[in-house]
């Protein structure tokens, strides 16, 4: 993939929630909700500079931001850097 995000935007491809819960009960796709997490597959030339984030950093998103795309099969979220609010270390 050579995909390369503009402005302060970065391509993240969110993580896997589990479909168990801790009790054994197996959580149907419809009722699950996507993660509000994931880890940063490329960065914007700006972003970069700024030195706060790298590919592969985990990031924590706001909930309604972002836009879907799909690249070679795969769902991918662009999120602004505004929309991220924390890394996960």
């Amino acid at each position: 993939m050579n995909f390369k995000p503009l402005g302060q935007r970065v391509l993240v491809e969110r993580l896997e929630e589990d479909t168990k819960t801790a009790s054994g009960i197996i959580i149907p796709d419809n009722a699950k909700e996507k993660p509000l997490m994931g880890t940063v597959k490329a960065l914007s030339e700006e972003v970069a500079k700024e030195g706060l984030l790298k590919v592969g950093s985990q990031v924590v998103f706001a909930k309604y931001s972002g836009t879907d795309v799909k690249l070679e099969g795969k769902e991918y979220l662009i999120l602004k850097v505004e929309d991220l609010l924390g890394t996960i270390e």
